[in-house]
């Protein structure tokens, strides 16, 4: 994005005049710039219509009075393009161009496209291929279709890269306050990172919502993610889509277990992105960062007037880390005075149906109770009657807004929920966000909202004050890659000052006499750049005891991996003395992706990698603090940790090989694609590289 581009962007989005350029499709966006509340000029261009939505229509673009600040491109591609290129002579501000048969078409539209973003220029251009922009703070609507949304002045900014999800976003019924909302299209001129970029300067956005198929620039989007960040503005996700990354490789255990899913989770919380897994915890999420704000810790108080809805509340936050502290039963006589004998002191707490909807008796407790937890945030479970049966609603709103106050009084952000997310009603869920009280619609949903929100502002200050360079571009040709075996690859890694077990290389037959220096007992392994996993073709035996065992080890190894795999059987044998038990195996993996650059992965090594999938996926470059927590957070901690009364691993012993791996990586990023570490063995005060796998580009001398 150019700076010229930045300033056509506030024209098109605040626009003096609008040109709609098309037919039908002109005519409906017409009427949704009417409808959002528009009060500039339209210009309607049709060479074959008088008028549209009762604006007279200009021949062409060169009669218009001057030139547009905003234009709504619906007409066909081939006519799109030579509109673009005129506009751009005549200085318009930006284009939403509607306009599909591009990029998304086939190669003939890609062609077209690249012409596109050429006769564009300096305009700021949405599209193609895309609804477009609603700006609700300032009531301006470049969009085809009817549309919804409410705003009090402030609210999300919606960027999405499907403009029915754009479209289903402004008709939900969540009382989601929307500031801006943009479907992006192929994005051909302006991308997400450029939307996050400008959007999240704007003081009335509060929160900025994502919905992500793919990124086209890594680099790009980290560093908008960060500005975000900077500024004090959640960025919350919803990715979607399961296709390939870049030149991903499968046939190593990284390649498998850091795919496209891992490396977008890995991205989002390097850059404090919060990451949701579907459209209602999207729109929730949003909401109370909107409404609410984010709490400082995880601390929270509940409130219900139903034994199962505190349980519910209880059940869900300890799943999710959210704590509920007890009251100070030697402090608390006040407010055991202000409840029914009935109610049970607790924390969340059901304050029991005899003072339900008396606020003269409900909002003494809530303020008592509120100034007694040591909670950063406060929810209270109501689910509301329906049109019809709704004679107690006024008992409901008591409560509600005695909460309300109580907490504002407490300077606590408040929630009210409902059990089911339907059971709440439009003019109820407005009233609370007049109150600065975000109406939640589940149980669930509210809770899981609190904790991204406070957890985003415990990780902000985190992750702005370590201070680390931008992500690892990769620059080599990632389909020119050699796989080294495993005798290589440790060679090679042994080079380089890793500790790797004592082996040898022997051809052919083998007996004692070419163990060397070796001692019994020891591992025999068939060595073969094509053999990537050889414990599923029995070409590894371990705890050989004798030059009989050996012998035999060796005629059976090349019987079996004959049957299995006959094209894969190898006259090279790696020898090595057996290491010692470990206290645990781990995995390590560094790999290069097109996309995402380089990327760790630790998790459990050996056969439970498959097994249990435990693992953690960083970006590069990191530090050991990062490496240490991801470590921490793997269910094998334990074992690392003194399990069972065994010897405690010293956990920087076992950061620091890995930092000195992904040191090595960095170093050779442009030489060495991947590299596999599994197992690595794990001692209490040392490590051993037990196994290894290296894949690097051809260009590489081992």
């Amino acid at each position: 994005m150019t700076p010229a581009q930045k300033v056509n962007f506030e024209r098109l989005i605040k626009p003096k005049h609008i040109a709609f350029v098309g037919g039908v499709d002109a005519e409906i966006a017409i009427g949704e710039a009417k409808r959002a509340g528009f009060k500039g000029l339209i210009w309607p261009v049709n060479p074959r219509r008088e008028q549209l939505g009762g604006h007279k229509c200009f021949q062409t673009l060169e009669d218009l009075p001057s030139a547009p600040d905003a234009v709504y491109l619906a007409i066909p591609r081939d006519h799109a393009l030579n509109a673009v290129k005129d506009l751009a002579k005549l200085g318009a501000g930006g284009i939403v161009c509607y306009t599909a048969g591009f990029g998304e078409a086939d190669p003939e539209g890609q062609e077209a496209e690249n012409l596109l973003a050429e006769y564009a220029g300096d305009m700021a251009l949405i599209g193609p291929n895309c609804y477009g922009i609603i700006n609700y703070i300032d009531k301006v609507a470049l969009w085809p279709f009817a549309h919804g949304g409410s705003c009090p002045g402030y609210g999300a900014a919606i960027i999405t890269q499907s403009g029915m999800f754009s479209s289903d976003i402004t008709m939900s019924q969540r009382s989601l306050p929307l500031s801006y909302m943009v479907s992006a299209g192929n994005q051909t001129v302006m991308g997400l990172a450029d939307f996050i970029d400008i959007l999240c300067e704007k003081p009335e956005v509060r929160a900025i919502g994502l919905h992500i198929e793919g990124l086209s620039d890594v680099s790009l989007f980290e560093k908008a993610a960060l500005k975000a960040l900077e500024l004090n503005k959640p960025v919350v996700a919803l990715k979607t889509g399961t296709s390939k990354i870049g030149s991903t490789l499968t046939l190593s255990h990284t390649g498998s277990l850091s795919g496209s899913k891992e490396l977008y989770e890995a991205l989002f919380k390097r850059t404090g992105v919060i990451s949701v897994n579907n459209p209602s915890q999207f729109l929730e999420t949003l909401k109370y960062l909107c409404v609410s704000g984010c709490p400082k810790q995880e601390n929270i108080i509940g409130f219900t007037c139903s034994g199962g809805g505190a349980t519910m509340l209880a059940d869900k936050a300890e799943d999710i880390g959210l704590k509920f502290p007890n009251f100070n039963k030697e402090k608390s006589d006040k407010l055991v005075g202000l409840l029914p004998e009935i109610a049970t002191l607790s924390n969340p707490l059901d304050y029991t149906t005899p003072i339900w909807g008396q606020p003269e008796k409900t909002r003494p407790v809530f303020q008592e109770a509120m100034s007694q937890v040591l909670a950063q945030s406060a929810i209270l479970v109501q689910d509301y009657p329906a049109k019809g049966l709704d004679e107690s609603l006024v008992y409901y709103r008591n409560d509600a807004l005695a909460f309300a106050e109580a907490a504002a009084d407490n300077n606590l952000p408040a929630a009210i929920c409902s059990t089911i997310p339907e059971n709440f009603d439009a003019e109820t869920r407005d009233f609370l966000v007049s109150l600065g009280v975000s109406p939640m619609q589940g149980i669930h949903e509210a809770l899981n909202a609190i904790s991204h929100a406070a957890t985003w502002n415990k990780n902000r200050a985190h992750i702005l004050g370590t201070k680390l360079d931008g992500v690892f571009e990769v620059v080599a040709n990632l389909d020119r890659l050699s796989v080294l075996d495993e005798y290589e690859s440790k060679a090679l890694l042994k080079k380089n000052g890793f500790n790797v077990p004592q082996g040898k290389l022997c051809l052919d037959k083998v007996t004692s006499n070419d163990l060397g220096s070796l001692n019994f007992p020891v591992a025999l392994k068939m060595v073969s750049s094509k053999i990537l996993h050889k414990t599923e073709l029995n070409a590894v035996v371990l705890n050989i005891e004798s030059d009989f065992e050996l012998r035999a080890a060796v005629k059976k190894m090349r019987s079996s991996v004959s049957k299995k795999a006959p094209n894969l059987v190898s006259n090279r044998y790696l020898i090595e003395e057996m290491a010692n038990t470990p206290l645990a195996e781990l995995i390590v993996g560094i790999r290069s992706d097109s996309q995402f650059g380089l990327s760790l992965t630790i998790g459990s090594g050996g056969i439970l990698v498959d097994l249990i999938g435990d693992v953690s996926t960083i970006m590069l470059p990191t530090h050991s603090g990062e490496i240490s927590e991801a470590i921490k957070n793997l269910k094998v901690f334990k074992l690392l940790d003194g399990f069972r009364g065994k010897p405690k691993v010293k956990l920087e012993v076992v950061v620091d090989a890995i930092m000195k791996l992904v040191i090595f990586a960095e170093e050779n990023i442009n030489l060495i694609s991947e590299i596999e570490i599994n197992p690595m063995f794990v001692y209490e005060d040392s490590v051993q590289m037990v196994d290894a796998l290296i894949y690097a580009f051809d260009t590489y001398d081992t």
